[in-house]
């Protein structure tokens, strides 16, 4: 057994319900190593669970993260014994706000030489949703304009990195204070979703054509204009619903509206329009542990070829890990925001 800190949602609400317990941690199963964790990656879904929104969740009281980055300290049965010691990376299904954590070596993958744990704890979620929405289901091309929705945001970033390798044209949405540092990462042009109708700066930056592939993680209406944003032959990957971000009785009340405004999308409407729609969600790829690696495998050429380049926006210690929280709700990242025990 080995003596562990968590964080624990205590309860459905705002940050403050958020708590640092220790518990035991058992030995790692046969098929598993224990990692003593380095850092932690906090992602939206996160939130929403800390809320009570997030559907997929462990019932309260729970701990949620699904990323980590640190040293094998424990091996499974059976497990090669050259892993003990070394550092690593990878995927928790929940448990990943933790000090320690017993994960399937098969989600675990070995950080390479000059890659520190804050930079590998910034990859795992955001860069294969990223090559999800780009390169597996979106197909971008080096002639074709890419939208991204939220582009200041760890996916977000990690979109412009994975596109700009592609040669896409790449535009962006977000607040007018994060684009000076979006344009130097990359984005072609920022547009403040703040100010005025970003689908009209869209059209006017197309000449009315539209472009090619929109992501977008909000929900709700957006959806529906990112569709209308789409060229023919456009196409919408959908992989979010951080609109419907709120706690409380107000939580449940946004939720059902950002749902009662998502488009109805007809097959028959696509057929004429030539358009085309799909949703992504890590946490629901489990049984593809193969297909998860060959991504990452290109993801870590990527990192020796410089240009995956995970940005770390801040780190908080456990016990900061409402204000944290609270610094994603109110939109203040640029890029990933990590947990440290």
């Amino acid at each position: 057994m080995t003596q562990r800190q968590q964080i624990v949602i205590t309860r459905a609400g705002g940050p403050d319900v958020l708590q640092v317990r220790e518990d035991q941690l058992a030995a790692p199963a046969a098929n598993e190593v224990q990692v003593t964790v380095a850092a932690a990656g906090i992602n939206f879904a996160d939130i929403l669970a800390r809320q009570g929104l997030y559907q997929d969740a462990p019932p309260l009281p729970c701990t949620v993260g699904y990323e980590v980055a640190g040293t094998v300290t424990q091996l499974g049965a059976g497990m090669p014994g050259e892993w003990l010691g070394r550092r690593v990376f990878g995927l928790t299904r929940f448990g990943g706000y933790a000090s320690h954590v017993n994960v399937p070596l098969a989600q675990m993958f070995e950080m390479p030489a000059g890659m520190d744990f804050q930079q590998a704890a910034a990859i795992p979620v955001n860069y294969l949703t990223a090559w999800q929405l780009l390169c597996v289901m979106g197909n971008l091309k080096a002639s074709e304009t890419l939208l991204i929705q939220n582009a200041g945001g760890g996916v977000g970033l990690a979109l412009i990195d994975i596109g700009k390798q592609l040669g896409a044209r790449l535009l962006g949405t977000a607040s007018a204070g994060k684009h000076a540092f979006l344009h130097e990462r990359g984005l072609d042009k920022a547009i403040d979703y703040t100010r005025g109708d970003w689908l009209a700066e869209v059209m006017r930056l197309t000449d009315g054509r539209g472009v090619e592939l929109v992501t977008d993680p909000l929900g709700g209406d957006s959806w529906r204009k990112s569709l209308r944003a789409l060229r023919h032959t456009g196409r919408l990957g959908m992989f979010g619903v951080s609109e419907a971000s709120a706690n409380g009785v107000a939580g449940k009340l946004k939720l059902l509206k950002t749902a009662l405004k998502m488009p109805f999308i007809h097959p028959v409407s696509l057929m004429n329009e030539n358009r085309g729609t799909f949703g992504v969600n890590m946490g629901h790829l489990w049984h593809e542990v193969d297909k998860i690696r060959e991504w990452m495998d290109a993801l870590l050429a990527g990192w020796q070829d410089g240009w995956v380049r995970p940005h770390v926006d801040r780190a908080f210690s456990f016990s900061e890990a409402g204000e944290a929280h609270a610094w994603i709700e109110a939109r203040r990242n640029i890029g990933k925001v990590l947990l440290v025990p």
